[in-house]
Order: C-alpha cells, then sequence, then structure tokens
C-alpha cells in the first residue's frame, strides 16, 4: 500500500457510529469511520418545521418508530448482492428517496494486507449524536446555534465483498426514531440533491447569457415541470454557478498571466507582477508598459486610482492608476486585476507598483471612498495627501439616502451646492449644520461617517494641496471623455491672443495650448476684478481683490511679497491646481508686474514637460524683460528706502545723518549717470532716467529743482512723455476693445444658449 493510502487512512476517526460484531469478515482488517459534519443541509430550515409536523403517506408508527412501507423487491434485504460498492450505495440512496430520508457512509474497513476497502455502512443521515468539542466551544461566543439533526437513528444497510468480487448486503436495519419526509419535500435533502449533466448544460447557457440564480432556478422548474421533479435547490444551484465562475475565472487569470509574460519577453521595460501565497498565486494582477512607466517619470505627483469599474463577466475591479499630463489630458501610470480587495491585497498592489514607477511617491493620491483602500494608503503613503473621490461621494449619496431624495427631489442639488460653493471652512461648517436641520438629517449615519473624513473630500479642505485639476467640480468620467475637445473647425495652429500683455504672449509660448486656454481665462478674468490695497507692513502687502460691482463679502485676499515675487490668494487655485488665478493676476497688474515670474511656471504644464533639459523660462522680448527687471528694481529700492526712512526720521541726529547720506547717494547716483552718458531727473517723485548730450540741472528726490535745464532738453523731456502718454493711450484703447469683445462673446453665448434652452422646452413640450 503506497503512502497517499496509508494517510488517507489515518485521518478518519472514531465517531461511534461503526458496528462491530460477528459479519464474517477476517480479523486482518481496519475499521474506519467517516465522519461529516452534523448539520445536515436537507434537514433544517422551513424542512425541519414541516417534518414536524406531518407523516409521510407509506410509513406506519409503532411506539415511536417509523417503519416505512412500500414494494418489497424495492427494499434491501441480507444476501442482496451487487456487482459494486457504487452500486451499492445508489440502491440504499434511491430507496431512501422514495421513503422519505437522507444516506451518508458512516464507516468503512479496510483489509491490513492490501488496504483495499472489505466493507461499507450506508446510515440514515440522522444517525448518531452531534460530537461536542468543549475546547473548541469552551471561549468562543456563538453567534448562531446550528439545528440538532442528529437523533441516534439506527436505520442503516452495510455491504462487504466477496470472493467473486461482488458485494452483499450483511446487515439492514428498517426502522427510524424520526419522522420522514414528505414526497414534495424529500428533493431539498442532502443526498438527493445532484445536478445532471443536461442541467449543468443549462445553467452554463443561461449563465453565460447573464442571468442570476434565482432566474435560472425559475427555468428549470418551467422545464422539469415542477420543483420536486428538478432534483435541487437554488442553493445548488448557486453553488455550482460560484464554483463553475471560479474555475473559469481561474482559466482566465492565467491566459492574462501567459499574455502578460509574453509581453513581457517582448518589451524588457514591460513590467507586470502576480501575487502570490506561499506557492499558490492568489490571482491579483497588476502590470505596467514602458509608456506607462515613462509617464509617471513627468506627471506622477499627482496619482488617481479607480477601483469602480467593473464591467467584466466576472464583476471583478479592473483598477487604473491614472495622472494628468501637460495638455490636461489623463494618462495611465498602471492597471490591476483585483480578486480580492482586502487591505493586505491593496498593500501588495501599492508597493508592487510603486517599485515598478520608479519608487518616488506621489505628492497626494485620490481613491474610492473605502476605508480598506484609505488603511493601505495610510501604511504605503504616509507622506501623501490622500483625497477620497467627491464623484464616488456623489454617488454614494444616491444609493445610501434613496429614501430623502425620494421624499425630498431638490436635497441633491442642495447637497452639491453645499460641498462645492463655500469658500471658506465656516461658511461650509455653517451651510452643512443647515443641510441637516433643514432635511432632518442628524442622525444619519452615513452623513456622519463623510462629516468625520470631510477634511479628505470637500473642496475647501485640500485646496491647498496640488492635484492638478484645473476645476475642484471635475469628476472620475474623465477617463470617459479621453478625446473630447481636442480638435474643432475653429481650431487654429496658433494660440489667438486676446489682450496686448506681454505676460500673455509670454504664457502663449510656455504652456501648452489647453493649459494656455486655461490660463487665457484667467488673465482676461482680471479685467473684471478691482484690487484695493488694505494692509502694507513694508514686506507683505495685502490686498482685497473683488469683483466689479459685486459685494465685498465675496472678495478674495491676496498676499504679495515684493521682494520674493510671491503671492498668495485665499482661493489656493495655484497650489490645487498650478495656474494662477484672477485674482493674484489682478494684484500684479495694479504693481506693473507685466510677465510671469519664474516660480509660477510649473514645468509639468508646458511644452517641454517631457525634457530633461533645465527650461529658460526667461522671455525673450528685450522689452519685456526691462519691464520686469526696472519694476523688481524700484520694488526693492522702495522697501529699503521705507526702513531708511524710518530709522532717519526717529532723532534730529539721525536725521541729519540721514539727509547728509542721501545727498551723497544722489552724488554717486548723478555721478554713475553721466558715466553711461545718461542723467536723471524726478517727475511726481520717481527718478527717471534720460539720454543727454551736455550738461543739465536734475530734480532730487523730493521734485525740488537743484538748477535749470536747458530749452532743448526740456523739449527731448516733453517729447518722451508725449510718447509715454500715447502708448498709455492706445494700449487703455486696446484693453478696452478686448474687454468689449469678451462681454460681446458672453452676451452671443448667453443668447445661444437661451435658444437652446426654449428648443428643449418645446421638444418637451411636443412630447408630452
Amino acid at each position: 500500500m503506497d503512502n497517499q493510502v496509508l494517510s488517507f487512512d489515518i485521518e478518519f476517526g472514531d465517531c461511534g457510529g461503526g458496528r462491530g460484531g460477528s459479519d464474517g469478515i477476517s480479523d486482518d482488517a481496519i475499521e474506519i469511520d467517516h465522519p461529516i459534519d452534523d448539520q445536515d443541509m436537507g434537514a433544517s430550515g422551513p424542512l425541519s418545521a414541516a417534518v414536524s409536523l406531518r407523516t409521510p403517506r407509506g410509513s406506519v408508527v409503532r411506539g415511536g418508530i417509523y417503519i416505512p412501507e412500500g414494494e418489497l423487491d424495492l427494499e434491501p434485504y441480507e444476501g442482496m448482492e451487487f456487482e459494486s460498492e457504487e452500486a451499492a450505495k445508489a440502491f440504499y440512496n434511491s430507496y431512501a428517496r422514495r421513503v422519505g430520508f437522507s444516506t451518508r457512509v458512516s464507516s468503512s474497513r479496510r483489509s491490513r494486507r492490501d488496504g483495499a476497502i472489505i466493507k461499507r455502512s450506508f446510515v440514515c443521515a440522522k444517525e448518531g449524536f452531534r460530537n461536542v468539542n468543549e475546547k473548541r466551544t469552551k471561549d468562543r461566543e456563538i453567534k448562531r446555534a446550528r439545528t440538532i439533526t442528529r437523533v441516534g437513528c439506527k436505520a442503516m444497510m452495510a455491504v462487504k465483498i466477496q470472493d467473486s468480487g461482488k458485494w452483499v448486503v450483511g446487515g439492514f436495519v428498517r426502522e427510524h426514531n424520526h419522522e420522514l419526509v414528505p414526497p414534495d419535500q424529500v428533493h431539498c435533502l442532502r443526498s438527493h440533491r445532484q445536478i445532471s449533466g443536461p442541467a449543468k448544460t443549462l445553467i452554463d447557457t443561461l449563465q453565460a447569457a447573464g442571468l442570476g440564480p434565482r432566474r435560472i432556478m425559475s427555468a428549470l422548474i418551467k422545464e422539469y415541470g415542477g420543483i420536486n421533479k428538478v432534483g435541487f435547490t437554488e442553493v445548488d444551484c448557486r453553488n455550482y454557478m460560484r464554483n463553475n465562475k471560479q474555475r473559469n475565472m481561474e482559466g482566465d487569470i492565467q491566459i492574462l498571466i501567459d499574455y502578460l509574460r509574453q509581453m513581457g519577453s517582448e518589451d524588457p521595460n514591460f513590467f507586470y507582477a502576480v501575487q502570490a501565497d506561499g506557492d499558490h498565486a492568489t490571482g491579483n494582477v497588476v502590470w505596467a508598459d514602458a509608456v506607462a512607466r515613462m509617464n509617471y517619470t513627468y506627471f506622477g505627483d499627482t496619482v488617481k486610482f479607480d477601483t469602480t469599474y467593473r464591467y467584466n463577466r466576472y464583476r471583478l475591479p479592473f483598477a487604473q492608476f491614472t495622472g494628468v499630463n501637460h495638455h490636461g489630458q489623463p494618462v495611465l501610470f498602471g492597471c490591476a486585476f483585483l480578486i480580492n480587495e482586502t487591505e493586505g491585497s491593496f498593500g501588495w498592489l501599492f508597493e508592487t507598483w510603486l517599485a515598478a514607477v520608479s519608487g518616488r511617491h506621489p505628492v497626494s493620491i485620490t481613491t474610492d471612498h473605502d476605508p480598506v483602500i484609505r488603511l493601505a494608503i495610510t501604511q504605503v503613503f504616509p507622506e501623501a495627501r490622500h483625497r477620497f473621490c467627491k464623484w464616488h461621494i456623489f454617488k454614494q449619496c444616491q444609493e445610501k439616502l434613496s429614501h430623502v431624495l425620494l421624499h425630498f427631489p431638490g436635497f441633491e442639488a442642495d447637497f452639491h451646492k453645499c460641498v462645492n460653493l463655500p469658500e471658506s471652512i465656516d461658511e461650509f461648517e455653517s451651510c452643512w449644520l443647515s443641510l441637516l436641520d433643514r432635511y432632518a438629517l442628524r442622525d444619519n449615519e452615513w452623513l456622519q461617517s463623510i462629516y468625520s473624513s470631510r477634511r479628505q473630500w470637500v473642496p475647501i479642505y485640500i485646496r491647498d494641496t496640488f492635484f492638478a485639476e484645473m476645476s475642484t467640480t471635475l469628476h472620475s468620467d474623465s477617463m470617459n471623455s479621453y478625446f473630447d475637445g481636442y480638435i474643432n473647425a475653429s481650431t487654429t495652429l496658433a494660440p489667438l491672443l486676446k489682450t496686448p500683455s506681454p505676460m500673455e504672449k509670454q504664457a502663449s509660448g510656455l504652456y501648452t495650448r489647453r493649459i494656455f486656454t486655461r490660463f487665457q481665462e484667467e488673465l482676461v478674468g482680471t479685467l473684471t476684478f478691482m484690487a484695493t490695497k488694505t494692509e502694507d507692513d513694508g514686506e507683505v502687502t495685502t490686498y482685497q481683490v473683488a469683483k466689479y460691482g459685486e459685494d465685498q463679502k465675496k472678495a478674495y485676499y491676496v498676499r504679495f511679497n515684493v521682494l520674493s515675487m510671491k503671492a498668495t490668494c485665499s482661493c489656493r487655485m495655484f497650489e490645487f491646481s498650478g495656474l494662477l488665478c484672477r485674482h493674484v493676476l489682478a494684484v500684479f497688474r495694479v504693481t506693473n508686474i507685466l510677465t510671469l515670474p519664474l516660480h509660477y511656471i510649473l514645468k509639468r504644464w508646458t511644452r517641454n514637460a517631457k525634457s530633461s533639459v533645465v527650461l529658460d523660462y526667461h522671455p525673450r522680448d528685450v522689452v519685456s524683460s526691462f519691464l520686469q527687471s526696472h519694476t523688481v528694481r524700484y520694488s526693492s529700492l522702495r522697501h529699503e528706502a521705507f526702513k531708511f526712512v524710518d530709522q532717519g526720521a526717529k532723532t534730529v541726529e539721525t536725521y541729519e545723518a540721514a539727509l547728509a547720506a542721501l545727498q551723497d547717494a544722489l552724488a554717486k547716483l548723478l555721478h554713475e549717470g553721466k558715466n553711461e552718458g545718461r542723467s536723471y531727473y524726478a517727475i511726481n517723485g520717481r527718478a527717471r532716467e534720460i539720454s543727454t548730450t551736455g550738461s543739465s540741472s536734475v530734480n532730487d528726490a523730493w521734485g525740488n529743482s537743484s538748477g535749470n535745464l536747458s530749452e532743448d532738453v526740456m523739449d527731448q523731456n516733453i517729447r518722451v512723455l508725449t510718447n509715454e502718454l500715447q502708448t498709455a493711450r492706445r494700449n487703455c484703447d486696446a484693453y478696452r476693445a478686448s474687454l468689449f469683445q469678451v462681454l460681446k462673446d458672453i452676451e452671443d453665448h448667453k443668447q445661444q444658449l437661451l435658444v437652446k434652452v426654449s428648443n428643449v422646452k418645446l421638444s418637451l413640450r411636443d412630447a408630452t
């Protein structure tokens, strides 16, 4: 006897259900019992209640003993022979189906010589008693007590093998100590529930067509003419479909792995991995091709992980790692198929994918609203800002609050406004409480849960982190509109400038088309905003920026550091999207910052985002470069002068020292100007420089004349000022024309929308 047979023999222990005695079997035999689960699937639930109330026809009750009645030639008897053990088992099970009970194999006896089975005992499923293991149940809480099914029934049939090779009945007990099952319910007993070959074929066909277990069972009942003729229950059908699905899925996963292995052999930069547990793979698969891995090196600062795409026959999540490129288009960083969605699976997936795409952690990551994913993100990406997808939460709202939407159709719109519109945390908190009170939802558990995690999905809390989004209202179906808006009838080869601003011209040469268009919207939007200085501490100036004619409560506040040329706005648009908002641009306009400072041009939004060369963001236009440097020089000198005046005005002595220092500085400045062939004059307290060919007198820093200018120099100064005035007038005319054109475009668009709305209303009226 080989090792496998010996191992099989050792696994079985005594259940107390075997029968010994003088059965004609030699002493060279090993007796083996077959323990099974105490819970008889066919005798629980509604069936148990049924058999306790009625006695099937064809059975006689004598002193609590149930004796089945029927045709004697269909009943086992001692000495009855069968060609094989399986034939004996099938006969006894068929007899049990006619009578009304379920069977199982109780014990076996093997030969000591060769290990072959020489005796089998088939018993009623209610034979013996439940074996309660006190050690296993002592400290364990039993959540659902199972129904007692073992009642010590003695009904059985024992068969033993003869020298001729046939099996003969050596013992038969007919009586039962429990009620038998009626004919219309006997198909629910475990030993009689079998799915035939034709039924399996029909189930496979209907399952492939997308039908569920309940609808398939209804079709089988109609096909066979009744539930009792089907031969199995809906639970059996469901289990068969699950096992069938598992087998097919394992085959398809293996096909996928083979395909990925082939891709890896053809391309050394192709990456894939399969999660393994010991020597067995669980099926979770992740892969990324060379393009996806390269995309991450350029645009991996923010990542979106989406598992909501389940449009496959197994309803398994097809997970995607995506990002946004310098054209504002979604790009792929990697894909995965998840067989199980546990914290360990997500942890393995994130670590494996991160290693495949260079190991550099993203600044931010967006995922579904899932606590399991949240735990895995915390472990693998501890430094990344984790955000829940707002679109996914809005979708959950329709499911979790369907009863509210049924009675209050306007709740969804109010919910969206409460999340999207607040411009401050206090405004959101107030709006949220007002929403809960208005619809009496303070005790709603789902709303409490999403409120507790509000810092991970409400826009006002996450605007201080970069997510590469042009708007806080974008949602996850952007992948579905991948090719929308690229080319239309009005597409031109070069960006169309709408203002004479050097900043717009600079941006058009740096940003990609889509990003420039978005920046252009902000730049043109500054024409309707006014920036008013509210505070100036000498280093940082605060401006209140509000739309002309609107309530000042809707104003934004911009803090601008003149020396570092850095500005922060209360809207946090630059931190969130990487583009300056119209409020900061309005401050730049009033402070004569005519070109974008270098630190406000993110390389990931430029045309050269994929270039490894450090970009030269300096404008090539000499005039623009001069204007920017002059503004910086003037702002820096003014800041230093303010500090000088504060110190010099404290006492008479410091005043005299400061005045002497200023006179010395002015003399040095005039000397440097003469060396360069230029002299300086003052107008409105600001020093200006002009070319000069001879001696001249200048105004000092306070506008007091220190001498008389010649007529030629005065005429030259007048011409310079006249030219500046004419240039300023032309710029004003150009800005005014652009503004009028923008307003005209807005009005035309408004009229078009009104026409469309009217057409829709007419079509709806015709439809009703």
